[in-house]
């Protein structure tokens, strides 16, 4: 093992045992399962708007989006970051406040649990439902996570895939299910730490080996739409693919998607004073844009990198592990290097983590808090509680391992198909819940219903005919639950008195 290695391995270790250190330490505040999965509503503005980013921001972040940059340039990513910055803004600004003070009116801890309370399910059938959609998009999204830290483990050091996984998931599952949602939290608060200085750090070294910016850009501008907004680059032709008003349409639709993600809107249940949030948007924000206009300029650095022979040529789903590349070549330039390049990949392992555990404990708190105790009425003590949500989440990262065991898979797309499934599904749903006084349960669950299965229809038969099909799935099913639930609402009878209520209370709040 030469020193570069041994330089890179001391970081990530050193990162590893902070996280699980964490997790002891707030193991102990857990004093019942809401502390578990909201943290007693004790966020403080700053690690509600780290977490809440730090979450959302997976592993597409540090290797998808440079990836899908450096194969197509600017257009298609710079479409989709424009979508998400716009979408990460207007959640921030007409929903966060608006669902702290909702559920914790109606005293939900969980998204379905809201939904329920708020359109008064007293048949649970919208709680199960949302639970089912969450454990369905959440397994196979945390399964790539693992998948990315296995994949990590096993360039960098020779490991076996599987075991190289297996330890990742291990150290995840281990924070989590000791410390819960503030365990969570607070390592997604460092994770992001980690990730900006893994992001600078890359772009700086990376843009000296290409030598320069200038020559980044030159380099770009000799590609055929590399650097066009109506356009991206083709390597295989050596030629610009038009990309028309309907695909940029379908790419900006990403934004929509953070209307529905559930572990994002419990960080908005969770902060302790509602007033914060407007501190936390802004940090938020500032951080998602910065973060991505990053991201993005490495995959072009990369290019740039292989154009002077300094990166081999990275193809298909290759071209996700940029970032990795450049951190082998920086660990060769020296022992302050080398550690550097360490804290680099442990960035890569920080853009997982954060959103894995986040996943797994929204996806746990789906079956424990919602199905067993909401849907099926059954019976636990407060450590009987505990003890469920803990193994329950245990069961979950078990299955996700099983799931990861293919390490070809693209993290992008995977990526991509969950968030339209929480966006179609739970987007409209969340936004009617808190602006419209007449939507019903039996138009939430029609819609909730509508949207989900419409991800999967036109995903896998629809878009595949191409031409004016080809729009991301996430546009069409985002819209059809929309008006599948305007119209099922005004079709069936109107909420109860007592709904009407609680929402005209909630509302009187914000004045």
């Amino acid at each position: 093992m030469t020193s570069a290695t041994i330089c890179i391995l001391i970081a990530i270790v050193v990162y590893l045992v902070l996280m699980l250190y964490i997790g002891v330490r707030f193991a102990k505040k857990n004093n019942n399962a809401d502390d578990f999965y909201l943290g007693g509503r004790k966020l403080g503005p700053l690690v509600t708007a780290m977490s809440a980013e730090a979450s959302d921001m997976s592993s597409y972040l540090l290797m998808g989006l440079p990836g899908l940059a450096y194969l197509t340039g600017i257009c298609d990513v710079g479409w989709t970051v424009i979508g998400l910055a716009v979408g990460t803004y207007l959640n921030w600004l007409i929903v966060a406040k608006r669902i702290r003070r909702y559920s914790a009116l109606t005293d939900s801890i969980t998204a379905p649990e809201f939904f329920s309370k708020r359109f008064g399910d007293d048949k649970n059938l919208l709680r199960a439902f949302a639970a089912l959609v969450i454990i369905v998009f959440f397994v196979p999204y945390t399964a790539s996570g693992f998948a990315a830290c296995g994949k990590l483990f096993s360039n960098l050091f020779g490991m076996d895939y599987m075991l190289a996984m297996i330890i990742s998931a291990v150290v995840i599952v281990g924070y989590t299910a000791l410390g819960g949602f503030l365990a969570a939290s607070t390592t997604d608060l460092i994770q992001s730490c980690v990730m900006t200085i893994a992001l600078v750090v890359v772009l700086c070294f990376g843009v000296n080996v290409a030598g320069g910016l200038d020559a980044v850009v030159q380099n770009a501008q000799t590609l055929p739409g590399y650097l066009a907004m109506n356009a991206s680059y083709d390597a295989a032709s050596n030629a610009a693919v038009p990309y028309g008003p309907l695909t940029i349409v379908s790419t900006l639709a990403w934004g929509l998607g953070y209307f529905g993600m559930p572990h994002i809107l419990l960080r908005f249940m969770a902060i302790e004073n509602e007033q914060k949030l407007t501190t936390s948007r802004r940090v938020a924000t500032v951080w998602v844009v910065i973060s991505m206009f990053i991201a993005v300029l490495i995959g072009m650095v990369g290019l740039g990198m292989t154009n002077v022979g300094a990166l081999p040529v990275l193809e298909g789903s290759a071209s996700e592990t940029v970032i990795v590349q450049i951190s082998s070549l920086m660990a060769e330039h020296g022992v302050l290097l080398a550690l550097a390049a360490g804290v680099t990949l442990a960035g890569i392992l920080a853009a997982t983590m954060s959103t894995a555990d986040s996943q797994l404990l929204a996806a746990s708190s789906s079956v424990s808090k919602d199905l067993m105790w909401g849907v099926f009425k059954v019976k636990m003590t407060e450590k009987q509680s505990m003890l469920i949500a803990r193994s329950t989440l245990l069961v979950i990262a078990a299955i996700a391992i099983i799931l990861a065991r293919d390490p070809d898979s693209s993290v992008f797309k995977i990526v991509s198909f969950a968030w339209a499934g929480f966006g179609a599904a739970f987007g409209p749903v969340v936004l009617f819940a808190l602006f419209w006084k007449r939507a019903n349960k039996w138009g939430a669950l029609c819609g909730m219903i509508s949207g989900g299965v419409l991800v999967f229809v036109w995903k896998f038969l629809v878009r595949p005919l191409g031409g004016a099909f080809d729009l991301y799935e996430l546009l069409p099913a985002f819209l059809l639950n929309c008006v599948v639930l305007v119209v099922v609402s005004l079709l069936t009878a109107p909420p109860e008195k007592k709904i009407v209520d609680t929402f005209e209370e909630y509302r009187a709040m914000g004045k």
